[in-house]
């Protein structure tokens, strides 16, 4: 059997993706984007990189990106994650449709919290700064034979 697999979570590039994600996400076995790509650009890099999951973000905007779900639901590692671009806009509740995992963008603001038995994870931005908030992305760590999520913010600034 397969050992762990490793999911490099990003959101709102706005149309950059930097050096340092390209290098991380390099070692992932998926890539998963929580909206506000910015551009078509973006979604051909990362689909280069690896096999890929996108949702449109609120700046999503053309033929491009009317084609991205605004939700998705992704099993990996015998785990179920769920992607959106707004939390706020969450439709369901996760822990009673089995979902491990919720992913967002949207706030620019990195966050790990976990509600419920489910985790809530906001990769921060990692396109051009805005205010004063960190440059950042993550990787979730999942071991399928343990079924266990080891999630892990990482900075991105220059």
């Amino acid at each position: 059997m397969r050992g762990n697999l490793l999911l490099g979570i990003i959101s709102d590039t706005h149309g950059l993706l930097r050096p340092g994600a390209v290098e991380i996400l390099q070692d992932c076995d998926h890539i998963v984007h929580a909206g506000d790509i910015g551009s078509l650009e973006i979604l051909v890099l990362l689909q280069a990189i690896g096999p890929l999951t996108a949702v449109r973000g609120n700046v999503d905007a053309g033929g491009w990106a009317q084609a991205l779900p605004e939700t998705e639901v992704v099993n990996i590692g015998a785990r179920l994650l769920y992607v959106l671009h707004d939390l706020a806009a969450l439709d369901l509740v996760p822990e009673a449709a089995g979902i491990h995992v919720v992913i967002s963008g949207h706030s620019h603001r990195p966050e790990i919290v976990r509600r419920n038995g489910v985790l809530y994870l906001n990769p921060g931005s990692a396109g051009p700064r805005r205010f004063h908030l960190p440059i950042s992305m993550a990787v979730l760590e999942i071991s399928p034979e343990q079924k266990t999520i080891h999630p892990r913010l990482i900075n991105l600034a220059d």
